[in-house]
């Protein structure tokens, strides 16, 4: 059985455990992570002997292809998804079946009600999303070839970047580098933010100088099917006052969090070790968001390592990992890691410098 019949089988059992038939699947990025197909446009129903895939003519190749065994219903002109829908239903004598309701109007599903008289549905959320929080060995490894590519591109960054060059043309810049070394393109649009801009902790890349400040906060990943994310500070001058302190105790909250994580352990008590940290060093209402988000084939995932978390981490799971100081009208410090939950503890899948000396270029 490969690891796409194995995903589907797991579901199979969650939806044996709420009494359903089928389950359909309209969730682009569920369906790729069920059956391997990349494209978009295409529903999948997965039922408790079966699963079909529903498509056009567009995509017939490499469904073919990337799919090979899957049944596949593919749309000639004049038949739309809802007939498709119907029609397959039927096929699978469904008559519970449930529907993925975050990531479907409500139009969506009132039509699919309409034009299934006969069958009960019933809204479902994070059957599939459950699964993917923790990742098999294909994934981390997929995880680690993006990683890979994400620190090869900082480091042409670290290389090449000038104060002269602005925000924005460092992030293209970025992006550019990162592109080159195989990936399909950064994991969402890079973060470049200079001096006062980084206590925006989604700041994005204006023409602000990168030499108009002391330091530059850079969050970036890259995509190559599965995403990487990382965050560092780069001191770019002479190091300005406060900086060195505020870094070191984000540095010393990110560490004591990695070090706490171990299966069993639950995601609020990873993100308690980090704001304990930074509340204890006079900073807690400048740490406004969770700790940290799982990763995979969307850049923000469970499991969340937020406050009010209960789920406990298990081995398979990768999480980043990034605190944050953010002062208005100074500026902000994050430092970001992506941390696998092994058998016995965790591994930082990631490699990029952080002690402070190694962040000061020369």
């Amino acid at each position: 059985m490969d690891r796409f019949a194995e995903r589907r089988q797991k579901l199979r059992q969650s939806l044996a455990k709420e009494q359903l038939d089928g389950l359909l699947v309209t969730n682009f990025t569920n369906v790729s992570y069920l059956t391997g197909f990349t494209g978009d446009d295409s529903y999948l129903l997965v039922f408790r002997d079966g699963q079909i895939v529903l498509s056009d003519a567009r995509y017939t190749t490499q469904l073919e292809e990337e799919c090979p065994g899957l049944d596949l219903l593919i749309r000639t002109p004049g038949i739309d998804m809802l007939t498709a829908i119907e029609q397959s239903a039927a096929k699978a004598k469904v008559r519970r079946m449930a529907v993925e309701a975050d990531s479907m109007t409500v139009g969506l599903r009132e039509r699919i009600g309409a034009k299934l008289e006969r069958v009960e549905l019933r809204s479902s959320s994070g059957l599939v999303e459950t699964l993917r929080q923790v990742k098999d060995k294909d994934e981390v490894e997929a995880l680690r070839v993006a990683i890979r590519c994400a620190e090869k591109g900082f480091e042409v960054l670290r290389a090449s970047i000038r104060g002269d060059q602005t925000e924005r043309q460092v992030a293209h810049d970025l992006e550019h580098a990162i592109r080159g070394f195989g990936a399909k393109g950064c994991s969402f649009p890079p973060i470049v933010a200079v001096g006062a801009r980084a206590a925006l902790p989604h700041a994005r890349p204006t023409e602000q100088r990168i030499d108009s400040a002391g330091f530059v906060l850079v969050d970036w990943g890259a995509d190559c099917g599965y995403k990487s994310d990382l965050t560092r500070v780069l001191v770019t001058s002479k190091i300005p006052p406060k900086l060195e302190r505020i870094y070191g105790v984000v540095l010393n909250a990110q560490l004591k969090a990695i070090a706490a994580i171990k299966p069993g352990v639950t995601c609020e008590e990873v993100d308690a070790v980090a704001r304990g940290v930074i509340v204890k060093a006079g900073f807690g209402k400048q740490f406004g968001h969770g700790l940290g988000h799982g990763i995979g084939l969307d850049i923000h995932e469970g499991p969340r390592l937020t406050t009010g978390n209960r789920l406990k981490l298990q081995p398979g799971m990768v999480v980043t990992v990034e605190p944050g100081i953010y002062l208005p009208g100074w500026g902000g410090v994050r430092i970001e890691d992506d941390v696998l939950v092994t058998r016995t503890g965790h591994e930082v899948l990631t490699n990029v410098p952080k002690n402070f000396d190694e962040i000061v270029l020369t």
